[in-house]
């Protein structure tokens, strides 16, 4: 890639601490390239392994959500933060978690006109609220929710996942993270 992922400094493999170096590169040999949050993030290694664990913490969990629908509230409320790097990013791993090619575009332009169940469709609202709004949150909005079937451990699970990413959104966008291009296409033709 001949233009920078950041602009802040990226160390190289070799610079970075082993722990570090050893997850992106277990990531590499699972994606087949190595996500440019990776890179970015590895400027501040504490910090690196804060957000990692909070991130895994959050999205690769047993919960009430399936992976799809926390790539959903990822995407959009990235769309509404003006994420690019989130909106590319988690809109390739929501195409290829939920094998649907259009959804992650519809999510990040307009979730209340993607293909979605109404039960998403509420998860979605109350996501951006918390993403945009989080000081007007109320009891109406956990009932509305619970109409829909969440738990509060649900509840908990998507205001946590938008309110980690509304943090991701605003880094990414400080330090001018550039999606990799391999993001681009990910879910969205057959395999062949």
């Amino acid at each position: 890639m001949d233009k920078p992922i950041s602009r802040f400094p990226v160390p190289s493999l070799d610079e970075m601490p082993e722990d570090l170096r050893s997850r992106i590169l277990a990531v590499q040999e699972r994606a087949g390239f190595v996500p440019n949050v990776f890179l970015t993030l590895a400027h501040r290694p504490d910090e690196f392994r804060a957000f990692f664990a909070y991130h895994d913490a959050l999205m690769e969990k047993e919960s009430g959500l399936s992976k799809a629908e926390r790539e959903m509230i990822v995407v959009a409320t990235s769309g509404a933060n003006d994420c690019q790097y989130c909106v590319v990013a988690h809109g390739a791993i929501l195409r290829v978690r939920a094998g649907n090619p259009q959804l992650a575009d519809q999510v990040a332009v307009n979730y209340r006109k993607a293909d979605i169940t109404p039960r998403q469709g509420a998860m979605l609202a109350f996501a951006l609220k918390v993403s945009l709004h989080a000081a007007e949150v109320g009891e109406a909005d956990f009932a509305a929710l619970r109409e829909h079937g969440f738990s509060d451990p649900d509840i908990w699970d998507i205001g946590a996942v938008a309110a980690f990413f509304a943090m991701s959104n605003r880094l990414a966008n400080m330090t001018s993270m550039r999606p990799n291009d391999e993001f681009y296409l990910m879910g969205r033709l057959a395999k062949s």
